[in-house]
């Protein structure tokens, strides 16, 4: 029983520590020095929620930048789909490259990108664009991806095309430490200023 006791005791002990006080202190030290990222590093804009700027959306909007392929459509769900059936998720078709619904898939997302951008030579497209991150819920391009959408944007908007671009250098983003990673602009953070831009119009 002397035995039984002490598990008993230590089991109870580590539950409390690691069960309670130690995520409670993980979430204190995380509200209070980094409350932003603590919270889902949301977007807002005049106090509305706009999104995460770690979490990708979908836009179609001609007007807007379009982030990459999304196996699970960013979480969106078509009208009228019941709630139960809105399940959020992440992921990616996981084919191989020598995948025939890859291959299709590609070559209907670059048709499609083509009659959207007809100043664009097929070239001339990042990879980027046509590829889905394995967990489909990237919120950033490459500095590439969201140049060869400036003409497009810029036509479809009203806003000068050097103002497009501008946007596209203030919102990209370099290298972690200068090393780790690649230049890369944030879809919804540039979308956000082509939207500011269009309601002062």
């Amino acid at each position: 029983m002397k035995k039984l006791w002490q598990a008993l005791t230590v089991g109870l002990v580590f539950l409390v520590l690691c069960g309670f006080l130690y995520p409670l202190l993980v979430l204190g030290i995380g509200q209070l020095a980094f409350p932003r990222q603590a919270n889902g590093s949301m977007v807002s804009e005049d106090g509305k929620v706009l999104g995460s700027s770690l979490i990708g959306q979908n836009f179609t909007d001609a007007r807007f930048f379009h982030g990459r392929v999304s196996a699970v459509n960013y979480n969106t769900f078509p009208a009228g789909t019941p709630p139960e059936k809105m399940v959020p998720g992440s992921g990616s078709d996981n084919y191989a490259v020598s995948n025939p619904a890859l291959k299709k898939r590609i070559r209907a997302d670059v048709d499609a990108f083509l009659r959207e951008n007809p100043s664009v030579s097929e070239k001339d497209l990042p990879a980027d664009l046509f590829t889905s991150s394995y967990s489909g819920l990237d919120p950033d391009i490459s500095p590439e991806a969201a140049q060869v959408q400036a003409e497009r944007i810029a036509t479809a908007s009203g806003i000068s095309k050097d103002r497009v671009e501008q946007i596209i250098r203030e919102n990209t983003a370099g290298r972690v430490l200068g090393i780790f990673g690649e230049p890369r602009v944030n879809v919804l953070k540039a979308n956000l200023e082509i939207d500011r831009l269009l309601r002062r119009k």
